[in-house]
């Protein structure tokens, strides 16, 4: 894992200076049936879209609260990354999606048999929310609402 310093000076100086959120105490659901009888959606910070989809405004002040459905069928491959942050490396994730979108391990989860089903519909944010208020307040709420009504029993929260 990388330090502070790899970051540039801004951002060294943005990530000093940021009032990160303490959330006390921390939600938690723990699991109550095996992964094996759940269904599963993911839930990634990648800001990735499909093809048809508007990119995450990246001028937006603070940060784009929204999110894109990503249906469960739809190709790894064609996913476009819409990315902010200049604040990492984003090769390895355009060239394998599944870094920061594992649909396709997901996949090859449930054909084992180790989680029961897939969603079908996972979702997508854009990373490098420093507002995160309306986030909070107005999309995370919608994005759980669909997934009880899709009775998804895990989300996989995959950062970026």
């Amino acid at each position: 894992m990388g330090g502070i310093e790899e970051f540039s000076l801004v951002d060294r100086t943005f990530l000093r200076a940021y009032r990160w959120r303490k959330i006390d105490p921390v939600p938690w659901a723990p699991l109550e049936k095996p992964l094996s009888d759940c269904r599963l959606a993911l839930v990634s910070s990648a800001g990735f879209v499909t093809p048809d989809q508007g990119a995450f405004d990246g001028s937006m002040r603070g940060g784009d609260p929204s999110f894109r459905s990503i249906p469960s069928d739809f190709p790894t491959a064609d996913l476009i990354d819409t990315h902010r942050s200049d604040s990492f490396d984003h090769e390895g994730m355009v060239r394998d999606p599944n870094l920061a979108f594992p649909i396709d391990r997901v996949r090859e989860l449930v054909e084992s048999g180790r989680i029961h089903s897939v969603s079908e519909e996972h979702f997508s944010f854009m990373g490098s929310i420093t507002a995160p208020g309306r986030l909070v307040r107005d999309t995370a709420p919608e994005v759980a609402r669909r997934l009880v009504e899709r009775r998804v029993d895990v989300a996989l929260l995959v950062p970026v």
